[in-house]
């Protein structure tokens, strides 16, 4: 197995694979509200939605997760329409049903000429109990919130 390392760069990484609709929308906390599904992929149905001029959150629209030995890598598709140098998306995190938090991604810049964007967050430590895990935007100015996407861990 090839172990992947992503940095935040100018170029999305691929997040190919089958798609399933197992997906949790929150406005401002986690919630998960779905069953688990057999896909390694997910994503919301914030991708087909119009961006709001008044959208507090990055919403996350697809992710993929990749196993790694005993650790997983989690790719994380995420829009952030008001994305500027003084406002953008700075970080993504990995939550176990419970609401655990399994890893966080940070975003040090806008992703402004690239939206959306892809992002991957290497060796996630998966505990075996963990059926599901929901990925969660953060926003500079307002935090953790946004549409999230669960998607089930294929043991």
């Amino acid at each position: 197995m090839a172990v992947v390392i992503a940095a935040c760069g100018d170029t999305a990484s691929d997040a190919g694979g089958d798609l399933a609709a197992s997906t949790t929308t929150t406005e401002s906390s986690f919630e998960p509200t779905t069953e688990p599904t057999d896909a390694l992929t997910a994503s919301s149905d914030a991708s087909d939605a119009t961006v709001s001029a008044e959208q507090q959150f990055p919403d996350v629209l697809e992710v993929e997760l990749t196993p790694s030995d005993d650790t997983w890598s989690v790719a994380a598709t995420i829009s952030s329409p008001y994305d500027s140098p003084d406002r953008y998306a700075d970080a993504f995190r990995v939550l176990a049903a419970d609401g655990t938090e399994l890893g966080v991604r940070e975003l040090t810049h806008d992703h402004a000429s690239e939206q959306p964007f892809t992002r991957s967050l290497d060796d996630v430590g998966i505990p075996d109990d963990v059926d599901e895990v929901t990925v969660e935007g953060r926003d500079q100015a307002n935090g953790w919130g946004g549409d999230t996407v669960t998607v089930a861990v294929p043991r």
